[in-house]
């Protein structure tokens, strides 16, 4: 079976995290899918398979050289985002891109067009699999896991190829920042790792956002509005007047490359209580605590004005893993010269997000980041060149030759 005869397997299967039920995984149809994996390890000749009751799912291409050789692993993720949904998913092959509108949808008048996504004119002449408009593509990270599993694929049916023992890990729940939570690093047993889930072709990341989350909570006092003169405290117009209070640059729609950013992703309110969900980002540690400090200093400034109505509680989430990687810099040449020998581009760049290779990192497995190939994640106009498809798992049988020579 080929990448691509495995990938349009793989996306019929929806497997939507969420992280409202507080389970591992959080939805049934990770398990789903895991098992379906399983099974077909199982028929390759896998060794050392093992799928837990969290959904984690791990096996082994064993060594078939004489001398001892580090084992490298690569990852990627069972689910699909909650943005948008992943439920009966119908992809459609476009042969030979032409350069002009690509109508997903005619009836809801759905186009994926390059005057609104300019970037697929790299693609000319190209074969793409797109959405139907109605769901995402889920090439986030299904293509992944259908690259790795090709290219092991490709291992077995060229013994030629010499390699140590490869390890292949398959994770639920990467897209609500709980896939590395419980993996475990010490039964995967790699020295090294790659996630498989990056972007456009080329990607090679390991740098990514310090990450955390934070709720700023303010307390209003509800009156009749008609008696309401120096009486009500309406806590919307508080929560509106702390958002303006941020710089008002420095959010995702205006920042790029090393720029960090507050992200108010949610504002729920009465007036008698409102809510604040942001998320905070930055690559450099010092900022990004500089900027968890100014968000409490803002609470305290509201709170000068209205004594007690403002508080706010700031959670960590993940950090940049170029700290577990710079040591360990080989593994990263490994991954550039492994694009050279496929005749691709490498593209080193930092993640302007995270990634479970960074939580992995900081758990004792340094895993940087390799293109997956698929582009405008999370929404109906994904969509994935077959071409990057391909290129990706030569990647990865390209990796395990030089980890063997090394």
């Amino acid at each position: 079976m080929n990448v691509v005869e495995r990938f349009l397997n793989y996306v019929k299967f929806d497997t939507q995290s969420d992280e409202l039920t507080n389970l591992t995984p959080s939805t049934p149809g990770q398990m789903i899918f895991a098992q379906a994996l399983e099974k077909e390890l199982q028929k390759m000749g896998l060794k050392d398979i093992t799928l837990d009751d969290n959904g984690y799912l791990m096996a082994t291409l064993p060594s078939n050289t004489d001398h001892k050789v580090p084992t490298v692993g690569f990852i990627s993720h069972l689910d699909t985002s909650p943005d948008m949904s992943g439920r009966h998913v119908n992809p459609r092959i476009v042969e030979n891109y032409d350069g002009k509108d690509i109508v997903l949808n005619k009836e809801n008048n759905i186009v994926l067009s390059p005057s609104e996504f300019p970037e697929l004119l790299d693609y000319v002449g190209q074969s793409l699999i797109v959405t139907d408009g109605n769901t995402l593509l889920g090439a986030d990270d299904k293509a992944g896991i259908a690259e790795i599993i090709t290219a092991v694929e490709y291992l077995m049916a060229h013994p030629e190829i010499k390699h140590g023992d490869i390890r292949i890990g398959f994770n639920p729940d990467e897209e609500i920042g709980l896939g590395a939570h419980k993996f475990d690093v010490k039964q995967f047993a790699a020295d090294w790792a790659y996630t498989m889930d990056g972007g456009a072709i080329g990607e090679l990341e390991y740098e990514n956002f310090n990450a955390a989350s934070a709720k700023v909570t303010f307390k209003g006092r509800n009156v009749h509005p008609g008696y309401a003169k120096h009486k009500m405290i309406n806590s919307i117009r508080i929560a509106n007047q702390f958002c303006i209070m941020l710089p008002r640059w420095e959010t995702p729609e205006h920042t790029e490359d090393y720029e960090g950013f507050y992200h108010l992703v949610g504002f729920e309110g009465s007036v008698e209580e409102s809510k604040l969900t942001y998320i905070i980002r930055d690559h450099n540690m010092d900022r990004f605590e500089r900027r968890k400090k100014e968000l409490e200093h803002l609470v305290r400034k509201i709170n000068h004005e209205f004594p007690d109505c403002a508080s706010i509680e700031i959670k960590d989430q993940y950090y940049n893993m170029r700290e577990k990687i710079e040591p360990v810099m080989h593994i990263i040449d490994i991954a550039k010269q492994a694009m050279e020998n496929a005749e691709v581009t490498p593209k080193v760049q930092p993640i302007r997000g995270g990634t479970d290779g960074a939580q992995l990192s900081f758990k004792g497995l340094p895993c940087p980041n390799i293109f997956a190939g698929g582009l405008n994640f999370h929404g109906r106009y994904e969509f994935v060149p077959i071409p990057s498809m391909e290129k990706a798992t030569n990647v990865v049988v390209e990796i395990c030759k030089l980890v063997e020579k090394a």
